[in-house]
C-alpha cells in the first residue's frame, strides 16, 4: 500500500468513528427527549408560556379583560350545570 492509501484507509476510518459518535449522541438525545417526565416537563413549560402570553401584554402587565372574560365564562358554565342539575332533581 502506499502512503496515499493508507491515508486515505486512516481517514475513513476517522469518518466512521466521528460518524459512530455523532450518532450516539443523536441516540441518547433523542431517548432522552423520549422520556415521558421530559415530554412533560416540557408541555408544562409550553402551557405555562402560552398562558403568560394570553394573560399578559407585551409589556408583561396583566390583561384584565382577558382574565375577567375567561371568569365570566366559567361562571357562567358553571351556573348552567347547576340549572341543568336543579332540574333533574
Amino acid at each position: 500500500m502506499s502512503d496515499n492509501a493508507s491515508q486515505s484507509v486512516e481517514q475513513l476510518q476517522a469518518e466512521i468513528e466521528a460518524a459512530r459518535a455523532r450518532l450516539a449522541g443523536t441516540i441518547d438525545e433523542l431517548t432522552f427527549r423520549a422520556q415521558p417526565s421530559e415530554i412533560i416537563r416540557r408541555q408544562k413549560i409550553a402551557a405555562r408560556a402560552s398562558f403568560v402570553a394570553a394573560t399578559h401584554d407585551e409589556n408583561g402587565d396583566l390583561r384584565a379583560e382577558r382574565i375577567a372574560a375567561v371568569l365570566g365564562a366559567v361562571a357562567a358554565v358553571l351556573i348552567g350545570m347547576g340549572l341543568l342539575r336543579r332540574r333533574r332533581t
